[in-house]
């Protein structure tokens, strides 16, 4: 969802609309920052309805995976689910494997915000080990990373540091940019004290 929150974590390196992607495909630069207790990004919610309004009712697969993010961290939820459902219809009829995954991924994210929890991590699990399986360790990683917040919000902090960790060493292993280090180390530090709290209560 966008956040105004002031006290979130800010990215060090400032970012412009010539960034590189993610292991998504996702462009980076609407991101902030991290809000340190969601983990949600932070975005600026006029910059992204922006970029939403130059996209329209663009039917590539770039566009339409830009579509279902945009959606999603402005809380237009059921408009998210709807175009993500595409994004993977269209990955799955002229996509590559890595489109498909990257489908698949974004869609599930979509299912977790929207409190689906358990289709959302059985959707990532697949998802992870197909990348694995195919030694695509930046899209595993992305894969992990999801799952890791959709066991934080099930208040699993176990399972979720796990997955965070397991995202971390393949973020290292493959070099990736500093900022996506960032976060997952944000992400860990995170359910480090979810689960420190859970126990001292």
């Amino acid at each position: 969802m966008a956040s105004g929150h002031t006290g979130g974590v800010r990215l060090t390196r400032a970012r412009s609309h010539d960034d590189p992607h993610d292991e998504g495909g996702l462009p980076v630069s609407y991101i902030k920052g991290y809000d340190p207790q969601t983990l949600r990004e932070m975005v600026d919610p006029r910059e992204c309805q922006e970029r939403l309004d130059e996209l329209g009712d663009q039917r590539s697969l770039p566009a339409l995976l830009e579509r279902v993010w945009l959606l999603k961290v402005l809380g237009r939820w059921d408009e998210s689910l709807v175009v993500s459902e595409q994004s993977v219809r269209v990955a799955r009829m002229g996509g590559t494997r890595k489109d498909l995954l990257r489908a698949r991924i974004l869609h599930a994210s979509v299912l977790q915000v929207r409190g689906a929890y358990a289709a959302a991590h059985q959707e990532l699990t697949t998802c992870a080990e197909e990348a694995e399986g195919q030694g695509w360790a930046a899209l595993a990683a992305f894969a992990f990373q999801h799952r890791g917040k959709v066991s934080y919000d099930a208040e699993d902090y176990a399972d979720a540091r796990a997955d965070f960790k397991r995202a971390l060493f393949l973020r290292q292993q493959t070099g990736a940019p500093e900022e996506q280090l960032e976060s997952t180390l944000l992400a860990i530090e995170a359910a480090d004290r979810r689960r420190s709290t859970a126990v001292a209560s």
